[in-house]
């Protein structure tokens, strides 16, 4: 193979773009927000029948069947069909899952990653470049960076698979070994890796005198009572001013978005599901009695890897006027998604309706634009300089 050219275009994080899969442990955690249409209720499991005429597809098949060199694995063909289906209403989110994927998926909600190396990584251009490496991780401690991009798997080039395919890879029991390549600019560097497992909670806290700075990865179930606890801890130290950190945070469950907003918003308006297939539009409102930070002073963390979920949060907290987006414009993501279990395990992911802030802005346009823009680049990230948080203290 002849050597390749290595674009390496100036980037900073918020122009990143995520792909299907931004993991935090190379297990299998999925970093974009997959959530239900009603957020409160499990996945749906009805599925009306059609009476459209398929024959088309049966005569692609036969004349396939009847003239290919060689032989059709008519299971893997209908698995391709039924993908294939999902993506030609052409919706970045629509997709079809096998029962394996769906597994996968489905435990990925629950940050349940398994063993990998510790990174996170997303598109950016044509390439899947690493975002961040994990403390006390095989990765971060190889001496794998932010920027890197991800060549090559055991030798096999996988620059150009697919992110989920690529976490696949990387992901395996516990102790086994795994050899990852990455390109640094224009060199190739190989690191011989050990996979552990990941310690992968949603959310932690730590203090800086009277701050509080609470680092959220994803929206798990039990995030928003688990920052409540903290949030109850806050008085009794003194604190006087919130840092919540959504960079990176590609979403979850917007049940648990709405109970972090509790925490702010007294039974006040948290986000507006509006659908063209359906005439009622749906608004969830936070609960009543929770609000124990509504005189709080709080800044939000985003970035290009803040999505859904998250920015649900972070627009419904700003249009109250509860907090200050500090960082870079947001991912872009407002749509809500049906999960509909298939036959034999499988799931079709579906996007149902559109998010609204509470102002009723339309998360998925272009973002939420931060009202302080700082940028943090990946040579801050390697070594260890966070701007971004610094003038958050600062406010």
């Amino acid at each position: 193979m002849a050597k390749k050219e290595w674009k390496n275009p100036k980037v900073n994080l918020s122009s990143a773009i995520i792909g299907c899969a931004a993991t935090l442990a190379l297990g299998l955690f999925v970093g974009l927000n997959w959530t239900n249409i009603a957020p409160y209720i499990g996945f749906k499991n009805t599925v009306t029948s059609s009476n459209k005429d398929w024959s088309a597809l049966n005569e692609v098949y036969t004349a396939l069947n009847n003239n290919f060199d060689g032989n059709l694995d008519e299971k893997q063909v209908i698995e391709w069909a039924k993908k294939g289906i999902a993506a030609s209403v052409k919706d970045p989110w629509t997709v079809y899952m096998s029962s394996d994927e769906a597994s996968d998926f489905q435990d990925s909600l629950s940050g349940k990653v398994g063993a990998g190396i510790g990174v996170s990584f997303r598109k950016v251009g044509d390439y899947l470049r690493v975002v961040r490496t994990l403390p006390d991780n095989p990765a971060r401690k190889a001496g794998v960076l932010a920027g890197d991009i991800i060549y090559k798997v055991n030798d096999e080039e996988v620059y150009n698979l697919d992110s989920d395919e690529v976490v696949t890879k990387l992901r395996g029991e516990a102790g086994t070994k795994v050899k990852l390549t990455v390109i640094r600019g224009k060199d190739e560097k190989s690191f011989d890796l050990v996979r552990e497992e990941i310690n992968n909670v949603s959310a932690d806290v730590s203090y800086d005198g009277d701050t509080a700075y609470i680092l959220t990865t994803r929206f798990d179930k039990d995030t928003g009572t688990l920052i409540e606890k903290f949030a109850k801890e806050f008085e009794g130290k003194g604190i006087k001013k919130v840092i919540l950190d959504l960079r990176d945070n590609g979403g979850g469950y917007v049940s648990a978005a709405v109970d972090l907003l509790s925490l702010w918003l007294d039974g006040e308006k948290a986000v507006e599901q509006k659908s063209k297939i359906d005439s009622d539009n749906t608004t969830l409102y936070t609960s009543r009695g929770k609000a124990i930070l509504k005189d709080m002073k709080t800044i939000i963390l985003v970035n290009g890897g803040t999505a859904s979920a998250s920015e649900i949060t972070a627009g419904a907290l700003r249009d109250h006027k509860k907090a200050t987006l500090l960082g870079e414009t947001t991912y872009g993501k407002g749509v809500v998604q049906s999960m509909i279990n298939l036959s034999n395990g499988s799931l079709l992911k579906v996007t149902s309706a559109h998010w609204y802030t509470p102002n009723g802005y339309n998360i998925g346009e272009s973002g939420l634009e931060p009202d302080q823009k700082v940028e943090r680049t990946y040579d801050d990230i390697n070594n260890d300089k966070d701007p971004q948080l610094e003038a958050a203290k600062k406010l």
